[in-house]
């Protein structure tokens, strides 16, 4: 198995670990179903796929304080939620819901990690350490 380990920016606390999801579209969660994870939003790049359980890399957020913070945590509910984030450009709304709800969340990873990842390749996200550490093959 090959891992290759990236230098990040804490913005919320913790250490998860999941398959990575990679989105070029920015998220909405509350435009995810709560019970299942999956993204309903027309004409996402994720639309029909499931968060739940990933690192889930996006650019930003989008929508109103109160749809973001309830998305999310209407999928925490549920345990639906990502385990990680890892965001380019962070938004006060998602990065205090992040802490408020314990889910890691990490920024400043530099092109050469964005042009390592792909989908279903594992992440570890560890902010505290300011690490993610990407393995691929078995």
């Amino acid at each position: 198995m090959e891992e290759k380990e990236f230098n990040c920016h804490k913005i919320a606390e913790g250490t998860a670990s999941g398959e990575i999801l990679i989105s070029s579209d920015d998220i909405c969660f509350y435009l995810i179903d709560p019970e299942t994870g999956v993204v309903i939003e027309k004409g996402h790049d994720l639309e029909g796929r499931s968060v739940a359980g990933k690192v889930l890399v996006v650019p930003t957020g989008k929508g109103s304080s109160v749809v973001q913070a309830d998305g999310l945590y209407q999928l925490q509910l549920h345990g639906n939620a990502p385990r990680a984030l890892i965001i380019k450009h962070p938004d006060t709304v998602l990065v205090a819901s992040a802490i408020v709800m314990g889910i890691p969340m990490v920024n400043k990873l530099g092109q050469d990690f964005y042009d390592y990842i792909e989908n279903g390749k594992t992440a570890v996200v560890n902010s505290d350490l300011g690490k993610v550490t990407v393995s691929s093959g078995a």
